[in-house]
């Protein structure tokens, strides 16, 4: 049985949007922080995409854009991660998470596993696709596939919780 969920869908025009941004960009510059004291911590567990993907479910694909765009720039502007050069990347694939989790909240008005696991499967392939055309090397493109399977389901299964019992309301 599956309940359906206060789903909200923030437009540019409510400063809600901006004050959900902020706080989801914050969570997404400390949780990196945490996971980059781990040896491969952040190829491993993917946390800068955490919060986006929460952002984006919970309170639409504005927000969750706006996250997208936000926290690799934050991140790579004061700590240097990731790399200027890993930027577009990452960007892409925060950008795509943002709107296949925004469109799934909205078609489903809920947030299932099995609707996680495809909203993470759908921005990591198509993703990789991306890096692959932008970096030419497809063994690097397929880094997350290879290295960041935890970090896929701790979105999975970690979104579903945050998204099911930590924001309810």
């Amino acid at each position: 049985m599956q309940t359906t969920l206060k789903l909200y869908s923030l437009g540019y025009s409510n400063v809600k949007t901006y004050l959900f941004t902020a706080l989801f960009v914050i969570g997404n510059v400390v949780m990196p922080q945490l996971f980059h004291q781990l040896p491969q911590g952040g190829i491993t567990w993917l946390p800068i995409y955490f919060f986006t993907l929460i952002a984006a479910y919970k309170y639409g694909w504005r927000v969750g854009l706006l996250t997208a765009i936000a926290s690799p720039l934050v991140n790579s502007f004061f700590f240097g991660m990731p790399a200027a050069a890993g930027l577009p990347a990452i960007m892409l694939k925060s950008v795509v998470l943002a709107v296949a989790a925004g469109y799934f909240a909205k078609r489903f008005h809920a947030a299932a596993l099995w609707q996680l696991l495809v909203v993470v499967l759908a921005y990591q392939t198509i993703g990789t696709l991306g890096e692959w055309a932008l970096k030419g090397d497809i063994f690097v493109a397929l880094q997350d596939f290879r290295i960041g399977i935890p970090g896929m389901l701790l979105q999975i299964v970690g979104g579903w919780a945050v998204i099911n019992y930590l924001i309810r309301k």
